[in-house]
């Protein structure tokens, strides 16, 4: 498998001229666009130097594991705590004790031995098509292997991690039998093979392709703010619904970071973890990247508070790792491609 190519760039070049007394290095799987400007606020604030790798989430594990002790990686950011736990099983991250971080984010949000924490939260609910249907006659993630949702479904591939996620989610709290049964059940529902993203399968939902999908909320979050005519249409055919609201609630997950295990530069490293949750960078990080905030009490942005408000998945996502290949391995025999 060929690797990634992983961009490099430098964030002290926006400070040209300036001396640097400390510095701290990234590595990202969020793209430059969406960190940068942060970096560029915590360097301003702290005069401490951030140089940034971004690439794919498995391929900078893989470059972690590879350098060894001798990484210049002293964090890491990655989406979903599927990747996180990867990243804690490897032996790359190293535990933080911060007042800050575990006042700050909530327990179900961060590592129960507090090696990842997150920094904002996505949702993943049901999207459906106005004009075909009902939003009264959806109800839980369990209820769409209902027959009446016979080839109207659409969903990404079983190798997805966000897909992984929920039913690793699924899995704690309904068992692994029942759970293979939804699998089976889902797929036998779906309009066609798997293919693409998650803004693919809106486009199919609006495009007449099926009638459900189930996607990440910051995807549709990006097509409300797209200033493209199609995107503003796929927008306009389409709802939100929140599974599970008299449950256990819609399935969340996280984009995170953690310290490295052989962090060169450990304390500039938590003081960036800890500059990533005080409110002003919650709120900015949160709007530019489509999701919710971690720290209760920071709004979220206009364009995300426009689907609702929703009861979340109380479940630490912890276990969405733990139970990571289970979940794997349960999708496969269901037939999930």
């Amino acid at each position: 498998m060929r690797t990634p190519q992983i961009l490099t760039t430098i964030i002290a070049a926006a400070f040209a001229g300036h001396v640097f007394a400390a510095e701290v290095n990234v590595y990202s799987a969020r793209q430059d666009s969406l960190i940068v400007p942060l970096l560029d606020r915590f360097s301003e604030q702290t005069g401490i130097e951030v140089n940034l790798i971004t690439g794919k989430a498995n391929a900078l594990l893989s470059r972690i594991q590879a350098e060894g002790a001798a990484t210049p990686a002293d964090v890491l950011v990655t989406v979903d705590a599927g990747n996180l736990h990867r990243a804690k099983e490897a032996g790359v991250l190293a535990a933080i004790d911060s007042a800050t971080l575990s006042d700050k984010i909530p327990t179900n949000l961060r590592d129960t031995d507090n090696e990842w924490f997150g920094l904002t939260v996505r949702s993943r609910p049901i999207f459906y098509a106005k004009d075909r249907v009902n939003p009264s006659e959806l109800s839980t993630y369990e209820a769409l292997t209902d027959s009446q949702w016979k080839s109207r479904i659409c969903i990404r591939s079983s190798s997805n991690i966000y897909n992984q996620s929920l039913v690793a989610s699924m899995i704690q709290a309904n068992g692994s039998d029942k759970t293979l049964q939804w699998a089976e059940g889902l797929v036998s529902n779906l309009a066609r093979k798997p293919t693409g993203g998650d803004t693919d399968q809106l486009r199919a939902v609006a495009a007449g392709q099926c009638d459900l999908a189930i996607a990440n909320t910051y995807y549709f979050g990006r097509l409300i703010d797209s200033k493209k005519p199609e995107d503003r249409k796929v927008v306009e055919k389409l709802g939100v619904f929140w599974p599970n609201q008299t449950g256990r609630g819609a399935h969340i997950n996280v984009s995170g970071m953690g310290v490295t295990k052989h962090a060169k530069n450990r304390a500039e490293a938590i003081q960036l973890l800890e500059f990533m949750v005080s409110d002003d960078a919650q709120a900015y990080y949160a709007e530019i990247n489509h999701e919710y905030p971690v720290v209760k009490g920071v709004s979220s942005s206009p364009t995300i508070a426009s689907l609702g408000e929703f009861k979340s998945d109380a479940l630490n996502l912890s276990t969405l790792g733990v139970n990571n290949k289970d979940a794997v391995k349960l999708m496969d025999r269901a037939g999930w491609q």
